[in-house]
């Protein structure tokens, strides 16, 4: 139960892998995952879906898979639309820290 295992093996801290051709975050083995599109000539994420199989839900892989989402929006200077539920819902409820990165004009009209 060593939550902050430097190790990265345990199960709070999977690895989570950036699958850019197909714009999504995923754990290691593709069953986890979270799908993006990007607008606004590439400045902004939309976050539109987030999967995890039953088999693996109550480990908090949607939220480890949100992390490594929104950690790639801070460090390449992107916005974030939370169109999937669980992110508008759960993740930014449960971690307002992130509502910094969201987008700020409502971008429905536009598409």
């Amino acid at each position: 139960m060593a939550a902050g295992s430097a190790t990265g093996a345990s199960p709070e801290a999977p690895k989570i892998v950036w699958n850019e051709t197909q714009r999504r975050f995923e754990t290691e083995d593709k069953k986890a995952y979270i799908e993006y599109v990007l607008r606004h000539d590439g400045k902004v994420m939309d976050i539109i879906h987030t999967f995890v199989p039953s088999s693996k839900r109550g480990m908090g892989l949607a939220s480890h898979l949100c992390v490594a989402a929104f950690h790639h929006a801070n460090s390449h200077s992107l916005s974030i639309i939370p169109s999937c539920s669980y992110v508008s819902d759960t993740f930014l409820l449960r971690n307002p820290s992130w509502n910094s990165l969201l987008y700020s004009e409502d971008l429905r009209s536009n598409i």
